[in-house]
């Protein structure tokens, strides 16, 4: 006992050092230490303190480096880095683009009255505004009832996804796609640097020059990358002039600092193997998320990981001390042994990410284990062959058998009119709710309630492993919490909260079956005698 307590303390222990060590490296990119004396020599002062007029032209080119010349597409006179604006122009596409080929965007912020290439004093960033991605294959929407030949027609439009694909077919092969938007974003803020606590990440941004005995930095200018989404890409194969929506606001240097750290994440991950799609998944944490929400979830999810394990290893040692099945219900065991591998085949085939995968994984080949636990199943090998070996119950098993089977009698006459009815409405309301929701939210509800069946007959519920239902009901709150907040639709929402009713109602008959605290056990000790014993122990290794 001395040693899992030590096991479970060292993992809380790694635990919390692992999210102390996470808010103190958050800390130190939001926070930027400033130059102590603004007027000294080893500070770096800002361009725009002086307040000196500014211009935005952004240019596009086939090469990064303009070499074959450049188009004027847009130009902000004026330009107050303070304020927000979008706008929309359209681009005319080179005939190199169009044959799956790139083109760069070009931004100048440099002094109004003066051309950007003849400004020593400009800033300037490339963006690519094509992406390669294979096309996305045509699919027959059941929302809205729409057959394939209707998708198509919508696909020929100018400004569609798919503008310009066959869609009884779709390309292996990766194909250019324009980027729709162009989010542009400088820090507002007048910050002074200590050119000694420079920031690495905002070091390869910063633009500086000599003014006298000082040294100022020019606009930080930074292109976010981060809000280029899958939905806003447009195949530019057969249109010679596309829309770009030129996006612009100002921002914070903490905030630019974090985005400057997950954009390089995104773009390490894209260099791992992940595809478009993928890292457009891992975009819309950063971009659809609040920054505080998403600081929360943080912290929900490395405890959410934290009780998973936590929950995984109270259950495994539970059934590794388990010898008799009395009061437990083995159909459950039986149901939720199959109901999680198919979510586990279901994540896998949707290729989710391996922070679902691999809990959904260690807990399904848990469940294998617990059924051949429950059922006392024995495996042995003849002639190359499994042959599988049924465990005898006892007269205590039998009975729980009996209650279990009882409770399954009386569940089936739900269980069939739903099937039939869920059958039915599937057919006919495919549009509105697929079968495979019904089987989830129903059956998955109703085959816990087996267990609370038998409790109720065997008025005891010390049979059951708490620590690991603690665990588990707490992570399925913080899971219900979060998708009530999240939009959904409310019958999402309600069913939910399906397993914390059922926790509730464990609860319940705990409170209500209360543990004998007299009863002799098989050593002829009760729990009162041996909470005397113990204490006598203690009070004598006291005194020695």
């Amino acid at each position: 006992m001395f040693l899992k307590t030590s096991f479970t303390s060292l993992i809380v222990g790694v635990f919390v050092v692992y999210v102390l060590h996470t808010c103190w490296v958050m800390y130190g990119i939001v926070y930027t230490k400033p130059c102590d004396s603004p007027k000294g020599l080893n500070c770096i002062t800002p361009f725009l303190a002086g307040n000196p007029k500014l211009q935005l032209s952004i240019f596009t080119a086939l090469r990064s480096n303009a070499d074959g010349g450049h188009t004027l597409i847009h130009k902000e006179e004026d330009f107050d880095v303070s304020s927000k604006f979008e706008r929309t122009v359209n681009v005319s596409l080179p005939k190199k683009t169009r044959n799956n080929g790139t083109l760069y965007a070009l931004i100048f912020v440099h002094q109004a009255g003066l051309s950007p290439w003849q400004d020593p004093r400009q800033v300037h960033l490339v963006a690519q505004l094509t992406t390669y991605m294979i096309p996305k294959p045509p699919e027959i929407s059941l929302i809205s009832g729409e057959d394939q030949k209707e998708a198509a027609q919508k696909k020929k439009q100018p400004g569609h996804p798919a503008a310009g694909r066959p869609a009884t077919s779709a390309s292996d092969h990766p194909v250019s796609h324009w980027r729709s938007r162009l989010t542009l974003n400088i820090v507002s803020d007048h910050f002074v640097f200590d050119r000694e606590s420079l920031p690495s990440d905002v070091h390869r941004y910063l633009r500086v020059f000599q003014n006298g005995k000082k040294m100022v930095y020019l606009p930080l200018l930074f292109v976010d990358e981060l809000s280029n989404r899958v939905k806003d890409l447009v195949i530019n194969s057969t249109s010679t002039e596309l829309p770009l929506t030129i996006s612009y606001d100002s921002i914070s240097l903490g905030r630019l600092r974090f985005w400057i750290h997950m954009q390089d994440a995104v773009y390490s991950l894209q260099q791992f193997g992940f595809t478009e799609k993928d890292a457009d998944e891992i975009k819309g944490i950063f971009v659809d998320t609040n920054l505080y929400f998403l600081a929360l979830t943080f912290f929900v999810a490395a405890f959410h990981l934290l009780f998973d394990f936590l929950a995984f290893k109270n259950d495994i040692s539970f059934w590794k001390q388990k010898k008799s099945m009395v009061g437990m219900s083995s159909k459950a065991v039986l149901w939720r042994c199959f109901s999680t591998i198919v979510i586990f085949l279901y994540l896998f085939d949707e290729q989710t990410s391996l922070l679902v995968l691999i809990p959904a994984g260690i807990g399904s080949m848990i469940e294998v284990w617990k059924v051949k636990k429950a059922f006392k199943i024995q495996v042995s090998w003849k002639g190359g062959r499994p042959t599988f070996l049924f465990g005898k119950l006892d007269e205590s098993e039998r009975r729980t058998e009996e209650y279990d089977t009882l409770a399954m009698k009386y569940l089936s006459y739900l269980l069939y009119p739903l099937c039939i009815g869920g059958a039915v409405y599937a057919l006919i309301f495919l549009r509105y709710k697929r079968w495979e929701s019904v089987c989830v939210y129903a059956f998955g509800f109703l085959f816990m309630l087996p267990q609370l069946f038998v409790n109720y007959k065997l008025k005891s519920v010390a049979h059951l492993p708490w620590k690991a239902f603690m665990y588990k009901a707490f992570n399925t709150f913080i899971d219900d919490v979060f998708a009530f907040i999240i939009t959904m639709p409310t019958s999402h929402r309600l069913a939910c909260f399906r397993d914390d009713v059922v926790f509730l109602i464990y609860l319940y008959q705990r409170w209500l079956y209360p543990v004998d605290k007299t009863r002799v056990n098989e050593y002829g000790v009760s729990y009162d005698e041996k909470a005397t014993r113990t204490r006598s122990i203690t009070v004598f290794m006291a005194s020695v």
